[in-house]
């Protein structure tokens, strides 16, 4: 029987360390999806990779074995001993595998609930799934659903009114370290949608001046356009460290993009004024240690738990709606699966009443000869229906049946009554 297993770990059961060793190569979702497509015991496949969370949804056949899979792709893919982070997972099956994603997809299993990017990202997961060939029947229905519903919280609670993002998150702790940003300067290191959210929040909370640097420089000007930033490369960024007051770095390096070498020389040149790091890139950015130095601070994304915590009592509220409208979908999606077991009799019949109308018809051929073509397509369509309509009520019998334990017992009727599997010795 097949089942539907997902295995994961986020930001409330592993720290950005161990999920930043799963994140580091861009092609680690590739090489999931490849791996998954080669097990003989896992049927379909889906990997998401995000900074917040690494999770694997798929349908198997064998759950242990399965699980054990995956787990070994995981080491593989963050080079980490399985008993490293085995006790970071956690793994959901069937209906609460479906009820999961369907909370993920809603960003009501966010750091910020609420939070429009990781729709974007399942999306982009589920893409990616489809063009390797690793998503089937059972997942794309997932996907799908996952993606009604996300559309049926945003559009019926005010759970996004409520919500922050991480960005927004990024600038309110600046202002808890600097009480007001009005005149200050900020260095954007990185051209991607975190860092333009940040952008906005920076020029609505007063900061004069902003400097972008990316490692594509046109990228780097196009974002710089849309804010009246100024762009540099990041071969610049040590010169911009001497005038700055606040770095926000988000990008995709696998190795720091700001070294604490690089930032000890520039400190005796700002005499002694803070300078504020806000590392919300997964793998970070910045090297820890940077923040061993006398006035600098860094926050990485896990430091911005402690503010999001402060907008969790407002929000509730719609996040309860929606976790009425996650259970509501969960259990359609669960009546559509029950009726999974019904399909191959219902195609069975289907067939069987085309192969009796294309055999009868081969029969008739000489006797319908005189019609007209549009004569013998109305013979035909008359045909078709008269089928249909007989089989009609054996197929709503059989779905209506879908969730009965005796399920086994109405199909074996069903395929001898219309003796679907050919005739196997003797009929009753």
């Amino acid at each position: 029987m097949i089942k539907i297993l997902n295995i994961g770990m986020n930001h409330e059961t592993a720290p950005v360390e161990l999920r930043e060793r799963l994140a580091t190569e861009p092609n680690n979702a590739l090489e999931a999806l490849a791996f998954m497509r080669e097990q003989e015991c896992i049927k379909e496949g889906l990997f998401l990779s995000t900074c917040n969370r690494v999770e694997a949804l798929l349908t198997t056949d064998e759950v242990e074995k399965a699980r054990k899979l995956i787990l070994s792709l995981m080491s593989r893919l963050g080079r980490i001993p399985e008993e490293q982070f085995r006790s970071s997972l956690y793994t959901h099956e069937d209906q609460g595998a479906v009820r999961h994603i369907f909370k993920v997809a809603s960003s009501l299993d966010s750091m910020v609930v609420g939070e429009p990017q990781i729709l974007g990202q399942i999306k982009e997961a589920y893409v990616l799934a489809t063009t390797q060939k690793t998503s089937g029947v059972i997942l794309n229905r997932v996907m799908h659903r996952a993606f009604h519903v996300a559309k049926r919280v945003r559009t019926e609670t005010e759970i996004c009114e409520t919500a922050v993002s991480i960005s927004y998150a990024a600038v309110e702790l600046a202002k808890k370290i600097f009480y007001s940003l009005e005149g200050k300067k900020a260095l954007l290191i990185g051209a991607g949608e975190m860092v333009e959210l940040a952008a906005r929040h920076l020029m609505s909370q007063g900061v004069s001046a902003m400097v972008v640097a990316n490692r594509t420089f046109e990228r780097a000007v196009e974002v710089a356009k849309s804010f009246k930033a100024r762009p540099v490369s990041l071969e610049e960024v040590d010169g911009q460290l001497l005038d700055v007051d606040i770095v926000l770095t988000s990008t995709a390096a696998t190795d720091y993009v700001i070294a604490h070498s690089q930032v000890k020389r520039c400190l005796k040149k700002r005499r002694n004024r803070p300078l504020f790091f806000i590392d919300i890139a997964v793998p970070r950015d910045v090297d820890p240690k940077v923040n061993s130095l006398d006035n600098v601070y860094v926050y990485d994304i896990d430091d911005l738990k402690g503010l999001v915590a402060l907008n969790v009592a407002q929000r509730q509220k719609e996040a309860v709606k929606g976790q009425r409208i996650v259970e509501e979908e969960v259990v359609k999606f669960e009546k559509w699966l029950e009726t999974l077991a019904v399909v191959p009799t219902i195609v069975s019949l289907r067939e069987k009443a085309d192969t009796i109308i294309d055999t009868e018809w081969g029969k008739s051929s000489s006797a319908l000869k005189e019609l007209s073509p549009e004569q013998k397509e109305a013979v035909r369509v008359l045909t078709r229906s008269v089928a249909e309509k007989l089989l009609n009520d054996p197929i709503l019998y059989l779905k209506g049946k879908a969730s009965r334990p005796t399920l086994n017992s109405y199909l074996d009727v069903v395929r001898k009554l219309f003796n679907l599997d050919g005739d196997k010795g003797e009929r009753s």
